[in-house]
């Protein structure tokens, strides 16, 4: 939110909005027109992807190797 209203100048509830729909995936809902806002959008989506990835890997992990357990698959070296 902070980043939508300090380089776009956008109010609280729109730099809100913008960053609930980056963070759901629908992408920014107002038009970007700086560099700055640009910039930061497009950083911000990135790390937001990459830490939903990472947070999904850490749910999942526990599920994944109790699967190999049961299952008797085991690595390969």
């Amino acid at each position: 939110m902070w980043g939508y209203h300090h380089f776009e100048k956008m109010g609280w509830i729109d730099s809100y909005v913008n960053a609930a729909m980056i963070l759901s995936g629908m992408g920014p809902v107002g038009n970007l027109s700086t560099d700055g806002g640009k910039l930061f959008a497009g950083t911000y989506a990135l790390f937001s992807g990459v830490v939903f990835l990472i947070v999904i890997a850490i749910i999942f992990a526990p599920v994944i190797h109790w699967f190999f357990r049961r299952f008797h698959i085991e690595e390969t070296k």
